[in-house]
């Protein structure tokens, strides 16, 4: 959803995730309920949430987890722009949560931070998007019950491309020349973010590359890879990208603004874009880089964990169990119903009905046609390694090629403590 994805943390806020999730892996215990929470019977088990933009999400949650009978669950929602902050701190002391939302990464569980939920996942896993659960899986087990997917793309408005005389690209180059023709002194021809890290990993792919091998190799560092990064340093110079909005890519208001006439932003906003902008808006997938590359569609999104050094495991998974996996009106709604997202579950992706028609059928489509998912060993700090790549070459025209080698050297280092 639009307040935060795997790719939206700001670089301050994801250095101190990374050195978060390091320091959990050090502790031999940490983390217990107290007993938060009062009135009705059972446990007490306490969830955190990240502050979700769209409307209505919080009372929402609060409304599930009253629904729940058999423990007092409290939900801790979380403001600002330092969720991963907050919830590695908490989940440090004694005050840490039962449940809480993030993304898959292998340090959680590398650490033993996170519950193996294997078992209550099993019966239902055929049901879920197999992407999904692969990339929650580690050594045979799976770890987290996907919530949402949401995929990201580019959106525009069709009547400024009318205007310009702009078909919609398919490649990168076509993108920048597109951003050149819709540039006026009022409109910026596209917005990728203010720090241009929301576009790391469809870089990557579009140019046939990945981020790691099936082997957990660094895959990333391709001649393609490089050149992209070349061409975004002539987007970046050319004074046709939008720099500095008041918002981050996530948050939709550049283009209903009128700020740019193509936004990278997520399927999450198409209710606010279309409720401003009415029939003018479409969509399109990041086009490829290269001849051997292909369009591609990230996919971020949430996922509910367990922490498992909780003093209640077994009645938090019981909680996750319910919500995420036996109610599925509660996760319709949940995905559809503040903004636009795609259950993971195959049955509601298959049922939901504000997805088929539309734009939102559109991007189901693209989803399903050119969408990548996170890989669990891509780790925070690789992350981070190759948001240098882009601060280096593309805002301050260092050698692409220097650069991606610089990452590849860290993210080797990374993997050998991961996996030897």
């Amino acid at each position: 959803m639009s307040a935060f994805s795997n790719t939206n943390m700001d670089r301050r806020t994801l250095m101190r995730a990374a050195m978060g999730l390091a320091a959990a892996g050090g502790l031999a215990a940490c983390g217990s309920n107290t007993g938060r929470g009062s009135g009705g019977s059972g446990d007490g088990l306490v969830q955190y949430f990240h502050a979700y933009g769209e409307a209505g999400v919080e009372q929402a949650v609060k409304r599930y987890a009253k629904a729940y009978k058999d423990a007092n669950v409290t939900t801790q929602w979380i403001t600002g722009n330092n969720f991963e902050q907050k919830l590695f701190a908490a989940l440090l002391t004694d005050n840490a949560p039962d449940v809480f939302e993030f993304h898959p990464q292998i340090q959680l569980v590398k650490s033993g931070q996170v519950a193996d939920l294997t078992d209550i996942i099993e019966p239902v896993k055929d049901d879920f998007n197999q992407a999904d659960i692969k990339s929650h899986t580690v050594d045979g087990k799976i770890y987290g019950v996907r919530m949402i997917d949401d995929p990201q793309f580019f959106f525009y408005r069709p009547s400024l491309f009318k205007k310009a005389g702009v078909e919609v690209p398919t490649t990168l180059e076509e993108l920048i020349e597109a951003a050149d023709k819709l540039t006026t002194s009022k409109v910026k021809g596209i917005f990728l973010g203010n720090d241009l890290t929301a576009i790391d990993r469809p870089l990557i792919w579009s140019a046939g590359a990945d981020t790691l091998t099936e082997d957990n190799k660094p895959a990333f560092n391709t001649d393609a890879v490089a050149d992209g990064l070349k061409q975004l340093r002539s987007l970046f110079t050319s004074g046709n990208l939008l720099l500095d909005a008041p918002a981050d890519s996530w948050d939709p208001s550049a283009l209903i603004q009128g700020l740019t006439a193509i936004q990278w932003c997520g399927m999450w906003a198409m209710p606010a874009m279309q409720k401003a902008l009415g029939d003018d808006i479409g969509i399109f997938p990041f086009p490829k880089v290269g001849s051997a590359g292909k369009q591609s569609v990230y996919n971020g999104g949430w996922s509910m964990f367990v922490n498992a050094k909780s003093k209640n495991v077994e009645a938090a998974k019981a909680y996750v169990k319910w919500l995420w996996i036996e109610q599925k009106k509660y996760q319709e709604d949940f995905a559809t119903s503040y903004g636009f997202h795609i259950p993971p579950r195959t049955s509601l992706a298959q049922s939901a009905t504000k997805l088929k028609s539309g734009l939102p059928a559109e991007g189901v489509k693209l989803f399903n046609e050119f969408g990548h998912f996170d890989n669990i060993g891509w780790t925070q700090a690789m992350i981070a390694a190759f948001w240098d790549v882009i601060a280096n070459t593309v805002r301050k025209n260092g050698d692409p090629k220097a650069a991606l080698d610089a990452c590849e050297k860290k993210v080797d280092a990374e993997l050998k403590k991961l996996f030897g």
